[in-house]
């Protein structure tokens, strides 16, 4: 019982010039946030990192700057303005190496903050909705804070953590993050549409985030014994299993199981992954790891960009020198996909941007960043249909994805390719 504390009383640990790993996504553990930033006028230089985060990070303050430093693994729009404030940047690194940066002592991990499910009979919390690299983050630690909340979901697997584990209890109760679907637009379903066509019976999906892939997920409706093998579980899987399209059974590794690092969605999903044995939370080196990925055939990997040009080459990070979010598991995706037997990778975005901008563009933007090369990529996909690009030299992939730009914009991208084949 030592071990249960106020937030304030745990976070007397962190020392200046720590380096502090927090779990993130919709598990943010807000409330030990909140206490580390009442100590900012005891502490300096104070490194900060996470994937993704939720809510108001009250850390990343302009004000603190001189205490905290974020460097955000994986950006998102609650962190944008500390790259203008000076008081974070963004590393550029693939999800499934993070580990690598703790367990190969790359970086030193000094304080861990984590937020679990009350412990068992047998004191094992779980980690819930995300595990990503924050399992190994914490074995690293000096010092591992867990925010015990009754709220947080259990689930299996990586996430699972005894209280042995973890040097300072903070029980407290607060509404688990949740990110809410959205109505696909039109043009959304259309590229849905498109997506589903490709998609065939005895599947392992990985979807990532946003309205693309909840508006494919629509179409699969009269598909059978689909898999799930994903880095983010999202809302649209729970109606998918409870009409059987999901089962997993035709998987390879993990059968019969959806296997996850992180879930982001409503309270619906969370009651679904609570205590549920279909679904495994695991860490990242292993969701993402392209040796495990390719071992299940027909693997599909649904992935989104800001831009793609007329050789392939996929903008996903910035829009130009602009952070926008980070590399994520897209190429470990992209390439497990491309190996496993009878698998597809896509590429999957609207054709403009919402100021009527082609996201098919001759060239990159200036300072723009490659996630994706043009020799992993297979097929992109806009609501004018799919281009598949496995194979193709330049000029055939140039015309593809021509061919599938929006109207408006494929006479200037033709004059382009008309200027660059000569060159290619």
């Amino acid at each position: 019982m030592a071990k249960y504390v106020s937030a304030d009383e745990a976070l007397k640990v962190v020392k200046s010039n720590d380096y502090i790993y927090v779990q993130g996504a919709t598990a943010t553990p807000t409330h030990l946030l909140d206490a580390l930033a009442r100590r900012a006028n005891e502490l300096s230089n104070v490194r900060i990192a996470h994937i993704l985060t939720m809510g108001d990070e009250a850390v990343a303050h302009p004000e603190l700057r001189e205490s905290f430093f974020i460097d955000s693994l994986f950006f998102s729009k609650n962190m944008k303005h500390v790259l203008h404030e000076h008081n974070g940047s963004y590393t550029p690194i693939f999800l499934s190496d993070i580990p690598l940066l703790f367990d190969r002592h790359h970086i030193k991990v000094d304080v861990a903050l984590l937020h679990v499910s009350p412990p068992d009979k047998f004191g094992y919390c779980s980690m819930g909705i995300s595990v990503e690299a924050a399992k190994a983050a914490a074995r690293n630690a000096t010092y591992v804070i867990a925010q015990i909340n009754p709220l947080m979901p259990c689930t299996y697997g990586d996430a699972m953590l005894h209280i042995d584990e973890v040097d300072y209890l903070v029980e407290y109760e607060a509404p688990i993050y949740t990110l809410p679907c959205t109505e696909p637009s039109a043009v959304e379903k259309q590229i849905g549409k498109h997506i589903a066509a490709l998609i065939e019976d005895g599947s392992t999906l990985q979807l990532g985030i946003g309205n693309i892939p909840n508006a494919t997920v629509a179409e699969m409706g009269h598909l059978k014994n689909l898999g799930v093998h994903t880095e983010l579980l999202t809302e649209g899987v729970v109606e998918l299993v409870e009409k059987g399209v999901i089962n997993g059974s035709e998987k390879k590794v993990d059968k019969g199981k959806i296997v996850t690092s992180f879930i982001m969605g409503t309270r619906r999903l969370y009651d679904f992954v609570d205590k549920n044995p279909m679904v495994v939370a695991n860490e990242i080196f292993y969701t993402n790891e392209v040796s495990i990925i390719r071992q299940n055939p027909k693997m599909i990997s649904i992935n989104s960009a800001i831009e793609v040009d007329l050789s392939g080459q996929v903008c996903a990070d910035s829009i130009g020198t602009s952070i926008y979010s980070g590399f994520g598991g897209q190429v470990d995706f992209v390439r497990g996909a491309a190996l496993s037997e009878g698998g597809k990778s896509i590429i999957a975005f609207s054709s403009q941007t919402s100021r009527g901008e082609s996201k098919i563009v001759p060239f990159l933007k200036q300072g723009a960043g490659v996630v994706t090369t043009r020799a992993h990529v297979q097929y992109v996909a806009t609501e004018y249909g799919v281009a598949e690009l496995f194979g193709k030299n330049l000029h055939d992939r140039a015309k593809s994805l021509i061919a599938i730009a929006h109207p408006d914009h494929q006479e200037m991208l033709e004059r382009a390719f008309y200027k660059i084949k000569s060159e290619w």
